[in-house]
């Protein structure tokens, strides 16, 4: 257990990119949003001179997750939910698994809470006994940011106990085919669960997510959203990729995922790189030392990992793409390992 250290927790993958450069840093799915889902949000643009309702959003979400509308709240990207959920939590003692997406801990610690780590290393699987027993706030992502690793709901649901709030992001769920470690159905006291629809369906500059969560935190937290937080388009896009037809198809890509994941992985290891062990998300996590800026010198941009608790300089995380772009960073990444130095 650490005392939050200073780590820029504010540094995230966008600020990587730069034109000219193949953008492998932004953990989005690329080429999105597809045609009948940017057809939504452009005749939305028609209803703006409306106050957004997200009625018929939150139905939908609802509706998904086999949950009552009360136990949802839309907000704009998951982002949002966790600033909402520092505001209106009081622990007394919160702890945020390591490495994860940041934004949670830089949400609490903005509201004034003091906030510990608890660090995982190895393959970074938890280990439910390394967080304190009197933890009253847990937050953990699943599949985790920027490891890629997938942990079992059993080992999730095992964190709950009476007195404590177990906060778990899936922002990556739809990655996995499935969604076999998921929580976002479970109705359990003292659980909340975070999803965006921004990765998968590349709406992050539109900023949606949903909060997943008893009726009574839900309503706390809709009392501390500003009023009509989620725009139109976003509540159209959100309602969209509820349907059967929407879900079918994000479950089709989580399988080419998976494909394309395999070859990356297969392609890094042939260069001898150390990689998490069994991804499940759009990114794999990989040990290499002084590749990065060499790497966007040859024109790649990737996601530095030492902003990431529990992770070093020598750590990178790279978005999976198609075949032929890695293909074209696995060809840079051998001629930058062949040339440097410390090798």
């Amino acid at each position: 257990m650490v005392v939050s250290e200073w780590v820029d927790l504010r540094h995230h993958g966008d600020r990587e990119v730069a034109p000219g450069l193949v953008d492998l840093a932004v953990n989005v799915r690329q080429g999105m949003p597809p045609g009948w889902l940017a057809d939504v949000v452009r005749d939305a643009v028609g209803d703006l001179a409306a106050y957004p309702s997200g009625d018929r959003a939150r139905a939908a979400v609802a509706e998904r997750h086999g949950r009552d509308v009360d136990e949802v709240l839309l907000t704009a990207g998951a982002a949002e939910a966790f600033v909402l959920l520092a505001r209106v939590l009081r622990p007394r003692r919160a702890v945020v698994v390591h490495p994860q997406f940041t934004e949670p801990e830089a949400a609490l610690a903005a509201a004034g809470h003091r906030v510990e780590r608890v660090i995982l290393s190895g393959a970074f699987m938890l280990d439910p006994e390394l967080v304190p027993e009197d933890a009253d706030l847990v937050m953990v992502g699943n599949p985790t940011n920027p490891t890629s690793v997938s942990h079992p709901a059993r080992i999730l649901r095992s964190l709950i106990r009476p007195g404590r709030t177990l906060v778990v992001d899936e922002a990556f769920a739809d990655c996995v085919p499935g969604e076999p470690e998921s929580l976002a159905s479970v109705q359990l006291p003292g659980l909340i669960v975070i999803r965006s629809l921004t990765k998968t369906w590349g709406l992050a500059g539109l900023r949606i997510g949903y909060v997943l969560a008893d009726a009574p935190t839900i309503t706390q937290l809709t009392e501390a959203q500003p009023l009509w937080a989620v725009s139109t388009p976003a509540l159209a896009a959100a309602e969209a990729c509820m349907t059967p037809q929407a879900i079918a198809e994000a479950e089709t890509w989580a399988r080419q995922l998976a494909t394309d994941r395999d070859y990356l992985v297969s392609g890094l290891r042939s260069l001898g790189a150390h990689i998490v062990p069994n991804p499940q998300a759009s990114f794999v996590c990989v040990r290499l030392p002084a590749v990065r800026l060499p790497l966007r010198e040859k024109g790649f941009a990737v996601r530095r990992g030492d902003t990431f608790p529990g992770l070093g300089e020598d750590w990178i995380r790279i978005a999976v793409r198609d075949p032929d772009t890695s293909d074209a960073l696995l060809k840079a990444l051998e001629v930058t390992m062949n040339t440097s130095p410390t090798r």
